[in-house]
């Protein structure tokens, strides 16, 4: 079902205005009235759509979050879930973050409040519990599941950390070459 264009592009907007404000002030100091003249929408436009700002920061993260879990999961339907078949130009998550590289600077960046770090770690370690390869715990049951969920999210979310720490100029195609030798270490898990 096609959205209306207006709508798009008030969200747009306003996502925009808020990526803006986020690179010089924490969410919790930004006005809805500021948002608003930075969108150059009016008040009643954006309660159409928001109750608050933090609605705004929430609806940007799930749009993200669905085209992070996409971009995961690519490959694997490729390949239907065989990991040695993975080929490193069908990994996608690099594209992912270029395309959206503006919010990850801010997440990422070293002066940012951890809660948004932390928003992102939970929402991609929901969907790397369900990539867990049961047959490796079968083989150490001294694992517990939650230490290794949370590992393999961090080993992701710290190759995109580092990415950003570097400026983001390592190339995307070197980056999934590193990424697909990293993996063919003995991974305890089918996906990335």
């Amino acid at each position: 079902m096609k959205q209306d264009l207006r709508i798009l592009k008030t969200q747009e907007s306003l996502r925009h205005a808020l990526l803006t404000l986020l690179k010089t002030k924490p969410l919790e100091s930004i006005t809805i009235a500021e948002l608003c003249r930075l969108a150059k929408i009016n008040r009643g436009t954006f309660y159409s759509h928001y109750k608050n700002v933090h609605d705004v920061f929430k609806h940007y993260l799930e749009v993200i979050v669905e085209d992070f879990r996409h971009a995961y999961e690519e490959p694997y339907h490729k390949t239907n879930f065989h990991i040695q078949h993975i080929e490193a130009d069908m990994i996608k998550i690099f594209h992912h973050v270029k395309k959206y590289q503006d919010f990850y600077q801010i997440i990422f960046d070293e002066r940012i409040p951890m809660m948004y770090y932390y928003q992102l770690f939970d929402t991609v370690r929901s969907f790397m519990q369900m990539s867990i390869d049961d047959s490796y715990l079968e083989l150490d049951k001294s694992i517990k599941v939650d230490y290794l969920i949370s590992y393999q999210t961090n080993a992701i979310l710290g190759i995109l950390i580092e990415w950003h720490r570097q400026g983001y100029e390592t190339s995307i195609q070197e980056l999934n070459q590193q990424l697909i030798t990293i993996l063919s270490i003995n991974s305890p898990f089918r996906k990335m």
